[in-house]
């Protein structure tokens, strides 16, 4: 009995939402089938991959990522390299050094460096925070405005800190918003009801749902985003509709297997191919469950996930 091939298909489709300027702007949402389903109907704008850079810089005891960056002394410099990698479609400044409880880098040098980094580079830009609710408060308001025109994205605005981000970003200087929640629909929503109760448009927004690098709990970062997806496409939920950027370094750069010592574990290889490989298995997970986006660090990794993308689109 031949296989009778259904599409599924929906009238509902995730909202496009643009960032970066000219030519290679990058678009993302738009499809109207369930994550990676190119099978059912044509996926308009591919999954994004985005590479990550620290102002606190690059960990130069990994070696291929130090070769990377060989002769690459500021941030300016180092996006400029990862602007050239073929695959990269935006860069991603995470501003590490601004951190109360670190570096505590003032928020005027902040806005310089990432002010340099747009002006050296043609592809888009995302800024991630401190991770600090008051200083990247205060760090995304000014960036807002100094970095108008520019049309970056800046993660994340959470529930703590939403009202002035939002402002900011998404209304008075018109760039574009994450919003930030923690693996959790409820949660999602509610944050996305109240930044669009401020006057921000869904055009304007993107949501970062949170991750977990693959064997830590990803199952509900699956979960999560499969109800997600369901939700925006099955149910016409238009609070659940705008796309996923997916921040995948720092989980799985942080967890055992990828900074274990090899000298400690001596069957696990080296330190470098570990982290890689936890990288893309969770990059890869992360698309499949529905991320419109993947923000990633190593350019092996940007590699395997970018030919992944072209194989099943």
């Amino acid at each position: 009995m031949p296989l009778k091939k259904t599409p599924q298909v929906f009238s509902a489709s995730i909202d496009t939402v643009t960032i970066g300027t000219g030519e290679k702007a990058v678009t993302l949402g738009g499809a109207n089938v369930m994550p990676l389903y190119a099978f059912d109907a044509p996926i308009e704008n591919k999954p994004a991959l985005g590479l990550e850079l620290s102002d606190a810089g690059y960990n130069a005891e990994l070696p291929k990522l130090a070769d990377f960056y060989a002769g690459a002394e500021t941030l300016a410099d180092q996006a400029k390299r990862a602007a050239a990698l073929d695959g990269v479609d935006f860069v991603t400044i995470t501003l590490n050094a601004a951190d109360p409880t670190g570096e505590n880098r003032s928020i005027e040098d902040c806005v310089a460096e990432c002010k340099s980094v747009c002006e050296t580079i043609d592809l888009p830009v995302a800024i991630q925070g401190c991770g600090n609710i008051e200083k990247d408060e205060q760090l995304f308001d000014a960036l807002a405005e100094a970095l108008q025109g520019e049309n970056v994205l800046l993660l994340s605005a959470r529930e703590e800190n939403y009202k002035s981000i939002a402002a900011a970003a998404g209304l008075a200087y018109g760039q574009k918003l994450g919003a930030e929640s923690a693996v959790d629909i409820n949660l999602a929503k509610q944050l996305n009801v109240l930044i669009t109760q401020l006057g921000v448009q869904p055009t304007s927004m993107v949501m970062n749902l949170g991750s977990a690098a693959s064997g830590y709990g990803f199952e509900y970062v699956a979960s999560t985003m499969d109800r997600v997806k369901s939700a925006a496409l099955a149910q016409n939920d238009a609070m659940l509709q705008m796309p996923v950027v997916t921040p995948v370094a720092d989980d799985a750069w942080s967890v055992k297997e990828s900074i274990a010592s090899e000298e400690d574990f001596p069957e696990w290889g080296p330190v470098e191919e570990r982290g890689v490989q936890m990288e893309i298995s969770t990059a890869a997970a992360c698309l499949a469950s529905g991320s419109d986006a993947v923000i990633l660090r190593h350019p092996d990794s940007v590699a395997t996930i970018s030919a992944l993308i072209a194989g099943l689109m």
